[in-house]
């Protein structure tokens, strides 16, 4: 076993440092707002009498998280549906690798479907880039969340970070039986495109020893699959693409990370559905055996690719979007006039941006984000 103090840097809050972090979320500036979205028919100081009174990271979820995510379904989603938790056993740990639509839902709805159905809920990877404001840290680390470096300009340092990241999350799932969460690549997927990026892969295989199938195999790898009907965020994805589009790069704005928090939660998201997949089996890595470690890594992430894809629900949405791209009628059988104009409508919106940019690309770019899984999901083979 290694040292416990090994992994201070990066692991989620032990229940020990749980009261003194529930003071100072009682106590942030944020509270009475946040109190009053989780908990809307409770008085403000009953509840931070409850927050002040937990002690232990299951029950910040239970009191809290539970009821943070039945809120999130109740106010903005249509219809929350799941399947596939026949293929996790409740006395296992697994390595969770899902895609990545919202930064903070995606993982969190995740949790209360795990939670509500008898399942030890999965720590969570947490990006470095989100962990600079306290209430964040204190919330995100008592809900088992940990920290995950982003790539940087200095490749030896982060080389260190990702070998140390894979060897907590092997601890976790190897040794302590714990499920961990991670996304299939490095920040939400802007462009409706669901590839998982080897490198992850390559990172899960830093702490596995010489035998690549060994170290893949007694993660228990387990793709997850998140569609929403309406892509959260939306919006601040395409003007995103867009500025990348025309400058070359993105710069995020000072606040920007907690806007599309905020976004991702009260935006409308009509139907959600999550799809638990077939764990990644030993006989399929034994197929691989013979590739090289690059190789390897790269077959690895298209089994799950084509697991995720396979799993994905295709709502009305993504057929609007792609009939009004090409400018076709190919799937207006997948979709009635109404929700067409829904979507027209919700495309007017980029009309805001008009001054700015130009419209007809925005369009395109939008359009995009919710067609592109039609053209990925049929050209890949589903397993």
């Amino acid at each position: 076993m290694k040292d416990g103090n090994m992994f201070d840097d990066i692991r989620p809050y032990r229940d020990s440092e749980i009261p003194a972090a529930m003071h100072r979320i009682a106590e942030s500036a944020f509270f009475p707002l946040m109190a009053s979205y989780i908990f809307p028919d409770r008085d403000l100081e009953s509840v931070r009498e409850m927050i002040k009174s937990i002690r232990t990271t299951d029950q910040f979820q239970a009191k809290v998280m539970y009821y943070m995510n039945t809120q999130v379904i109740k106010r903005t989603i249509s219809k929350f549906t799941y399947g596939g938790l026949e293929n996790v056993s409740p006395a296992k740990g697994y390595l969770f690798i899902a895609n990545h639509r919202d930064i903070v839902l995606d993982s969190s709805l995740l949790q209360y479907l795990l939670f509500t159905n008898g399942h030890r809920t999965s720590e969570i990877t947490f990006g470095a880039n989100l962990m600079h404001n306290r209430l964040i840290v204190d919330i995100g680390k008592s809900n088992k969340m940990f920290r995950l470096e982003r790539p940087g300009s200095n490749i030896r340092e982060f080389y260190r970070s990702s070998a140390h990241v894979s060897e907590y999350m092997r601890e976790a799932v190897c040794k302590r039986n714990s499920s961990v969460w991670i996304a299939q690549r490095n920040g939400r997927t802007k462009d409706g495109m669901d590839i998982t990026d080897q490198g992850v892969i390559k990172m899960l295989g830093m702490s596995g020893g010489d035998d690549k199938i060994d170290a893949m195999d007694e993660l228990r790898i387990t793709p997850v699959a998140i569609s929403y009907e309406w892509e959260p965020c939306d919006i601040l994805k395409t003007l995103e693409l867009y500025e990348k589009r025309h400058t070359g790069q993105y710069l995020k704005k000072p606040g920007e990370d907690i806007n599309s928090i905020l976004t991702g939660f009260i935006q409308q998201k009509g139907a959600v559905h999550i799809e638990i997949c077939k764990p990644v089996s030993r006989e399929e890595l034994e197929e691989y055996a013979p590739l090289t470690r690059s190789d390897f890594n790269r077959a690895v992430a298209s089994l799950i690719d084509r697991r995720i894809h396979a799993a994905y629900r295709l709502a009305p949405n993504n057929y609007i979007a792609h009939d009004l791209r090409y400018g076709k009628s190919e799937f207006a059988g997948k979709y009635t006039p109404e929700q067409k104009l829904k979507f027209e409508r919700h495309l007017a919106r980029l009309r805001n941006y008009e001054q700015n940019c130009d419209i007809e690309i925005l369009a395109d770019i939008l359009t995009g984000i919710y067609s592109n899984p039609i053209d990925y999901i049929s050209k890949t083979e589903r397993v």
